[in-house]
């Protein structure tokens, strides 16, 4: 079996993003699980708004590429107003099942707030709808602010949720998946 390979796609546009430092632990985490990693950090690509007719645009292509390399995927976003940032959704919609179906999502929401839930519940059913199987531990993060200090995350337990997520994209990396997800079969894409 070829080296499994891990991404992490970061939603988060700000320079001092919580999302970003906590997908770098979930990272480390995996390649001391032996996985090669990389992270695809939003502000670096350019994937204008997406439009069905223009699929192809900016650096589209190398995204998907990227993504379709991988055995595992991590999705990590803040959350704004109760969901899963727009900068993540219109990476998302640049995909589709060539990118996703079949492979091992992982899922980690940040919150200043209290409640990042509905975020990680929302990306489940998107990552359900490409047919990928999405790791049941999942990590929320709520009140960031409070969990780093210094750019340093102080919060032991989360550090640890936070590493299990990672080592279990590795470990969940090349499980059989389930037969088609009744989501995926009502998921026609934008041929509207």
């Amino acid at each position: 079996m070829s080296e499994t390979r891990v991404v992490a796609i970061c939603g988060s546009l700000r320079d001092n993003s919580h999302t970003r430092k906590s997908l770098r632990i979930a990272l480390e985490a995996a390649e001391n699980a032996g996985a090669s990693t990389e992270l695809l950090d939003l502000r670096e690509w350019e994937l204008p708004v997406f439009d069905a007719d223009r699929g192809d645009a900016g650096d589209a292509e190398a995204f998907r590429e990227r993504v379709r390399a991988a055995d595992s995927v991590i999705l990590g976003t803040p959350v704004y107003h109760g969901s899963f940032s727009a900068p993540l959704k219109n990476a998302l919609d640049y995909c589709g099942f060539d990118e996703f179906e079949d492979t091992t999502i992982g899922l980690l929401a940040v919150a200043g707030g209290r409640f990042p839930i509905t975020a990680l519940e929302q990306l489940r059913t998107v990552s359900r709808a490409l047919d990928a199987w999405v790791i049941p531990h999942q990590v929320a993060i709520p009140r960031a602010s409070s969990a780093y200090e210094d750019g340093k995350l102080v919060d032991d337990e989360l550090r640890e949720m936070i590493e299990v997520l990672g080592a279990e994209a590795v470990q969940y990396a090349h499980i059989e998946p389930d037969p088609a997800s009744f989501e995926s079969g009502e998921n026609v894409g934008a041929d509207d």
